[in-house]
């Protein structure tokens, strides 16, 4: 079992997943976001290859947009 936390929230995960299946579980597939591991800003055409590991921090942040 792995802990992460995400945007302040503890969560917990079975086993080590990437950071795509995590997007996909968390329901932002297909939105415009900015994610951040650990201080360092992650890009997207990254997300498969990135497995998450015990006591990683991500920020992630949705754009929303406006006029």
């Amino acid at each position: 079992m792995i802990t992460v936390i995400i945007n302040g929230a503890t969560r917990q995960f079975q086993q080590s997943i990437n950071l795509a299946t995590l997007i996909e579980e968390m329901g932002l597939a297909g939105k415009r976001i900015a994610l951040e591991r650990n201080g360092e800003i992650v890009p997207r055409s990254t997300y498969a290859n990135q497995q998450l590991s015990d006591g990683d921090k991500l920020e992630i942040v949705v754009a929303v947009g406006g006029g």
